[in-house]
């Protein structure tokens, strides 16, 4: 049990501000908001700039954009909906995406999209919720047909002309076979953008509203949409994409024209929220309270520990676990927690600092949110630069080991 505990040591809070400082200060990181919770004693660092040619300073209420930090946050759409007996996680999913009924599944996973065998059973609620539907963002997979046809069609964010609507992204979707049997293997990021769909024709609501009603009012997340309102866009920073040689900043989304300035034709499960630091605590500090945040139940107990604990058979983790030690260089260590629950990582074994048990994920816009019910922290770093350089990631890692280190009791 935890001993008694009045969270961080002021010695480890003040290292903890000279790491995150050192990013700033080097001109590896603009800016950057931290937020440490423990012990019903929270401390938040806001520091550097919103540009990287200096302007507004960053503040507590800086605006972010979560990228696939959004997916631990919109799993509790799904998860409401299971505590409501709306669907069951065996329920086939045919009834709501008949895109996704009666599927071919390819002979080999990275063979051509003709060579198929049919699907064994049907897509389940399970598979889509625990990523395991039999498509998505595979590393394993890249240059292969399948994946250049998921990266092609997958195109939410209006890359390659305009970004589709959820049903006409349902139907290109469903035109491609599986890259394997339902409930092989997990895969990546589709599953989530699947899931937005699948609330949004369960409830008859789109998936935003249905978020918003059931679980952002309730926490009081309201700065935490699919889009920033106009009135609010002075806090959303530029988010930037270094050049991977050089490391000169590149503008990838700007705050007054780019996505996140209107509403998107896809508000995608996978990636397409903008959040704060306190909102994500109070997301975070619901699931520490085991579905319920000052005196509000938002989640049972059971989907809680459904999402937070891991889902995932030997086998299907073993393609994750090569995933994040065979590709160093793409993940910096991300994804090497062991497991996987239902929308965020689960650790498994103590790999690092972070104990088994802590749960949460990154995003590649340099977000990174975790929870820890062991020591009962929470932790949220947020920043405007994206993973083509190394120093996010770096600058992840080094909070998360500080803050580790913060920690007396």
């Amino acid at each position: 049990m935890m001993g008694q505990n009045n969270g961080f040591s002021e010695a480890g809070l003040r290292r903890l501000r000279e790491v995150l400082s050192r990013y700033v200060d080097s001109g590896k990181i603009p800016g950057l908001v931290a937020l440490v919770s423990r012990g019903g004693q929270t401390r938040v660092e806001a520091i550097g700039t919103m540009r990287h040619d200096g302007g507004a300073p960053m503040r507590r209420d800086t605006i972010f954009r979560m990228a696939s930090t959004s997916k631990p946050v919109t799993m509790a759409a799904a998860m409401i909906l299971l505590d409501e007996c709306r669907f069951r996680l065996d329920d086939p999913v045919d009834e709501w995406l008949p895109e996704l009924a009666d599927r071919q599944v390819l002979a080999r996973p990275d063979g051509p999209l003709e060579d198929t065998v049919p699907a064994r059973r049907p897509i389940t609620v399970r598979d889509v919720l625990t990523s395991t539907f039999g498509l998505g963002v595979d590393l394993t997979l890249m240059g292969s047909p399948i994946m250049d046809a998921v990266l092609e069609r997958a195109n939410y964010s209006g890359g390659v002309g305009p970004a589709p609507g959820p049903d006409e992204w349902m139907r290109r979707l469903g035109e491609l076979p599986l890259s394997y049997q339902p409930g092989e293997q997990w895969q990546y990021e589709v599953s989530h953008d699947v899931l937005a769909v699948l609330v949004a024709r369960v409830t008859g609501q789109s998936f935003e509203k249905f978020l918003r009603d059931r679980v952002f009012d309730p926490l009081g997340m309201k700065d935490t949409g699919f889009h920033v309102p106009t009135g609010d866009i002075d806090r959303l920073p530029p988010s930037y994409a270094p050049d991977p040689q050089t490391g000169e900043f590149h503008v990838w989304d700007d705050p007054a024209t780019g996505r996140f300035s209107r509403p998107p034709a896809f508000q995608h499960g996978g990636g397409g929220l903008v959040s704060t630091a306190d909102d994500y605590l109070a997301y975070f500090q619901m699931l520490l309270g085991h579905g319920v945040y000052r005196n509000r139940r938002i989640l049972s107990r059971p989907a809680v520990e459904l999402m937070t604990t891991n889902r995932l058979t030997p086998e299907q983790n073993a393609a994750r676990n090569a995933l994040a030690t065979g590709n160093v260089h793409l993940s910096f260590g991300q994804g090497q927690q062991g497991g996987w629950g239902m929308g965020m990582a689960v650790r498994t074994y103590r790999g690092d600092y972070a104990p088994i048990g802590q749960f949460g994920w990154d995003g590649g816009t340099g977000t990174s949110a975790y929870a820890d019910p062991v020591n009962q922290l929470t932790g949220v770093l947020l920043t405007q630069v994206g993973l083509s350089v190394p120093h996010p990631a770096r600058l992840i890692h080094d909070f998360w080991t500080t803050l580790y280190q913060a920690i007396e009791d």
